[in-house]
């Protein structure tokens, strides 16, 4: 498979393009997609993972903001299989037009570099019919995503996407298995829905609001960063000491008190 670069990519974009062979195998064997599935695959690009994947599946859809990748893409993938191709920014696009009738949506992709926080938020609106997630990320976002309470990487991020999902990073990526070659390491990741904490939630919007506030001032102690909306009391009686920062308190600490406010 060929998928070398014959012209420029838009750089506003943020693409990077896999063209590792056993990278691409390793990921298709991670997806195991196969034919009935509802599998939807943001930035495809030229199709490195798309080919293969729609080979398994049969039929797919995928979103891609270039408009020159994505009359490349369906060129090649024509004597493939079924490519739905939606020419469009994903941070703009309802999925509840992608998934349809169908029950459940899976995503997978290679995410743009410069688009890849927002997206994953985004993404949240729309996890009560996710079925899973397989992103190649950068390796320092994925930390971010995967950290646990006390370490430097623990944030907004990391509370919100596992208060949604359970996450788990699989593999790095160097490098050299992109084109152009990224600055960074990358990872694969997958997502998969946390009932169990998704359910617990009173109030997401509260949730959101209160991670938010939290980890705007994350020097500062959660009763000072959280002091317009929280007392110490109500700090207290969700079993948060007062002292604490916002990087060591845990997911279903920020969901009790989230109840605790929303009653």
């Amino acid at each position: 498979m060929n998928l070398r670069m014959t012209r420029k990519l838009r750089k506003r974009f943020g693409q990077h393009l896999l063209t590792n062979n056993n990278t691409i195998a390793d990921i298709v064997q991670v997806i195991n997609p196969t034919p009935q599935q509802n599998i939807c695959e943001i930035g495809p690009g030229l199709g490195a993972i798309t080919l293969p994947v729609l080979k398994k599946a049969g039929a797919m859809q995928a979103i891609e903001i270039d408009r020159d990748l994505a009359k490349e893409l369906l060129e090649k993938c024509k004597n493939v299989g079924e490519l739905t191709l939606h020419q469009a920014d994903i941070l703009k696009i309802d999925l509840n037009a992608i998934v349809g009738s169908n029950q459940s949506l899976r995503l997978i992709g290679n995410l743009p570099y410069n688009i890849s926080t927002p997206l994953l938020f985004h993404l949240l609106k729309f996890s009560s019919f996710i079925e899973d997630m397989h992103f190649m990320l950068q390796k320092e976002v994925v930390d971010r995503i995967t950290a646990i309470p006390g370490k430097s990487e623990y944030s907004r991020l990391s509370v919100m996407v596992q208060s949604y999902y359970k996450v788990e990073s699989l593999f790095d990526i160097a490098p050299e298995s992109f084109s152009p070659q990224p600055n960074v390491i990358s990872s694969f990741m997958r997502l998969q829905p946390c009932e169990t904490n998704r359910a617990k939630i009173k109030n997401r919007a509260l949730f959101s609001n209160i991670v938010a506030m939290a980890f705007r001032q994350r020097r500062k102690t959660i009763k000072n960063s959280l002091a317009s909306i929280v007392s110490q009391s109500q700090l207290q009686q969700a079993s948060i000491d007062p002292g604490q920062r916002p990087q060591e308190i845990s997911i279903p600490q920020y969901i009790a008190l989230t109840n605790q406010l929303n009653n």
